[in-house]
């Protein structure tokens, strides 16, 4: 099997027993130790950085098997994971983009065959004290067949390779994002595809389109996923600035380190409820059978909140970074297009006008066509990229023709509509 290989990625929760969720956190942190001491040592501001995995795990491996007690291959993974995250950066700074040296702090750990076995109801992961065996929260065998579970997990023609590890806050809950690869891909010439499938994966792909906004939910996709609360997010910041404000009018030492506590506090508090949001959108994704992840423009997104807060532009602009640094270990893939008019094209018809959208409502002045706005706008997003591939311009995931994730199914360019049960 090729690394050219079609790829899928797989949620799948976790039913963890109490008494070892303790090492999972345990591995979350040790994991991310390697990292993070990875990093420092190779990004060097006033050198050049070190992105070679072999340098790197010459120069640390063996320190970070005495100071942590994970196993070889999760060591080695936790130094690859920071290196690559570094390249990325170092690319970054070639294009004359400003970028900062890589810090790993949201919840993860990248799992191989070598770590973790995969079986066709549990998985076996290593941790620092043993393996912890996990059972998969699973829906009746009737109902997964049209799930990613069951077209790809459970079917023969998908091999699961590798898988990262998350924990969702909130929810308290585990789950695995299994990788899987097709062993009946194959390569002739320059022509590659799926056996057995009727599309050639890289001449057709989907992908999810995502309206970020200050009011009501903080994200909206194509598939009709309304994710997160901006008021909410809004409403925080808010009670952290009234605070802090009564706190200067104090004026004293004590309010001072108070003023400096409660900021960290709330900085963490936002960017962890960023890495949420991330680690939801990226799940919808992945339940959309999803190639790609399609944002507005940040250039644009700064242009349209300019009279919103600074927290608010640098909410979205870290949100869009985060998804960026998640999907980096994934077969997804982020891109972005001009929005201009995406918020009064009727994603319907096409009519476009600024009568069209009144706040929340948008109501088609031309077709009739009524639906949430930011729901329209997130479905327009992902059809202007369907039509930039249409017209010639070469996505990232390599594919001639596009179509775009709807909650019902998908549509192309050229208006024709693949119901959800037909896809797959």
């Amino acid at each position: 099997m090729g690394d050219n290989a079609p790829r899928r990625t797989v949620p799948i929760k976790l039913d963890v027993p109490d008494e070892r969720r303790d090492s999972l956190h345990q591995t979350k942190d040790q994991f991310l130790q390697c990292a993070n001491r990875t990093s420092e040592w190779a990004w060097r501001y006033d050198d050049y950085c070190i992105t070679s995995k072999s340098k790197a795990e010459n120069a640390l491996y063996d320190d970070l098997r005495e100071e942590t007690d994970l196993t070889a291959n999760l060591v080695q993974k936790g130094i690859r994971r920071a290196i690559e995250a570094v390249d990325s950066g170092v690319e970054k700074l070639t294009q004359g983009e400003k970028t900062s040296q890589p810090e790993f702090d949201s919840w993860s750990v990248v799992y191989d065959k070598r770590s973790a076995t995969f079986n066709a109801d549990h998985a076996t992961l290593s941790t620092p004290n043993g393996r912890v065996t996990a059972e998969y929260v699973r829906s009746p065998a009737d109902e997964r067949e049209g799930t990613p579970f069951g077209r790809y997990y459970e079917s023969d023609d998908w091999d699961a390779s590798s898988a990262t590890l998350q924990y969702d806050e909130q929810e308290d809950t585990f789950s695995l994002h299994v990788t899987l690869k097709n062993p009946d891909y194959k390569v002739d010439g320059t022509e590659r595809q799926e056996v057995g499938s009727p599309d050639d994966h890289d001449k057709n792909g989907t992908v999810l389109g995502v309206d970020l906004n200050v009011t009501g939910a903080f994200a909206v996709t194509s598939t009709g996923a309304f994710i997160g609360s901006a008021d909410y997010l809004t409403h925080k910041r808010n009670e952290y600035e009234q605070r802090r404000g009564r706190l200067q009018q104090t004026g004293t030492r004590s309010a001072h380190l108070t003023i400096k506590s409660i900021g960290s506090r709330f900085s963490d508090w936002s960017l962890d409820w960023l890495h949420n949001r991330a680690n939801d959108l990226i799940e919808e994704a992945h339940d959309a059978g999803a190639d790609g992840i399609i944002f507005e423009n940040l250039d644009y997104i700064r242009e349209n909140i300019a009279n919103g807060s600074q927290f608010q532009q640098w909410a979205y602009k870290k949100f869009v970074e985060l998804v960026e640094y998640k999907v980096e270990s994934t077969p997804l893939f982020v891109d972005f297009v001009n929005p201009a008019y995406t918020s009064q094209r009727c994603s319907q018809c096409g009519f476009t006008h600024e009568d069209n959208r009144d706040d929340k409502r948008f109501a088609c002045q031309d077709c009739g066509y009524e639906v949430n706005a930011d729901y329209n706008g997130a479905k327009n997003i992902a059809n202007r990229y369907c039509g930039y591939i249409h017209r010639g311009q070469k996505s990232r995931g390599g594919w001639a023709t596009s179509q775009l994730a709807l909650k019902s199914g998908t549509l192309n360019v050229n208006g024709d509509y693949t119901p959800a049960e037909l896809l797959g």
